[in-house]
């Protein structure tokens, strides 16, 4: 058993947004409280923090006693909409300062919440955002197509996988192309 101290963080997987907005699977490993909230993406894997880097297109303060921040970031795929707010005030206080357009990274935990008329919405909640360079978000690009990649050329044969398959009817030469898409935006 791990002492207390060597607590260990789930990784931030990287996503491109126009997959994160496919998202609509949630679910929970155990009935603890405590337990995690995973989403599982339309490539096959499961996730309960991203990393994505984008441009910071608008932001917007909002609320009077329980101050928060929403902003909209986008890849070379579409949109993530991003939440700071009290719960997380690094993250609050880093979004505050920045102003759009910027080039950003993102690592936070994916949110789903399901509208009374059954419509999913899907966001991002910063756990920290700054400010990166292009070459930086080309990088990212990159490493988040080949990861893309790698989960396609596994999918149907590993559980959260065949999970994906069963949630999403996923098609995997429609995120080819978005990857591929995706890749003529890199300037490196």
């Amino acid at each position: 058993m791990k002492p207390q101290s060597a607590f260990e963080r789930e990784p931030a997987r990287r996503v491109f947004a126009s997959e994160f907005r496919e998202t609509r699977y949630q679910f929970k490993e155990s009935d603890d409280e405590k337990s995690p909230n995973y989403v599982i993406f339309p490539t096959g894997i499961r996730s309960n923090r991203i990393f994505i880097v984008g441009t910071l297109t608008e932001k917007q303060r909002q609320g009077d006693q329980n101050i928060f921040y929403r902003g909209r970031v986008v890849d070379p795929t579409g949109t993530f909409f991003i939440m700071a707010g009290s719960y997380r005030p690094e993250a609050m206080q880093q979004l505050a300062r920045i102003e759009p357009p910027a080039f950003v990274a993102v690592v936070g935990k994916p949110n789903l919440y399901t509208t009374p008329d059954g419509t999913c919405l899907v966001s991002v909640s910063a756990e920290s955002i700054s400010v990166v360079d292009r070459e930086t978000r080309d990088l990212w690009v990159l490493d988040t197509a080949r990861e893309t990649l790698d989960r396609l050329d596994v999918f149907g044969t590993t559980e959260d996988s065949r999970k994906a398959l069963e949630e999403y009817g996923t098609q995997p030469d429609i995120y080819r192309k978005i990857v591929y898409d995706a890749l003529t935006q890199v300037q490196l």
